[in-house]
């Protein structure tokens, strides 16, 4: 996913921006979601501070809210609880 989003990469392989087209949005929540560990639960706040050290843009409610919208990850019914989705979204799916 690295190669759909290089532009949008700083030095230290965070994310500048978050892309407005939506094919590159995708990969962008593939890039954040790679960091993202199997079969552990976190709270907001860890979810956030997962996607934070991808991004340098500190919109962590963005993010979190699109990769939930796309099923990259899932929570709890109160929102407490964040994982990362068993079965994560095909990336041929999307034309990557």
């Amino acid at each position: 996913m690295e190669k759909w989003i290089k532009n949008y990469l700083n030095e230290e392989g965070k994310l500048k921006a978050f892309p407005s087209k939506r094919k590159l949005k995708i990969a962008a929540m593939f890039y954040i979601a790679s960091s993202i560990d199997d079969n552990v639960k976190y709270s907001e706040k860890e979810m956030n501070e997962l996607i934070n050290k991808k991004c340098c843009f500190n919109d962590a409610a963005l993010l979190r809210r699109e990769m939930y919208d796309y099923r990259f990850i899932n929570r709890s019914l109160d929102g407490r609880t964040y994982w990362k989705e068993g079965i994560q979204p095909d990336p041929e799916q999307y034309d990557l």
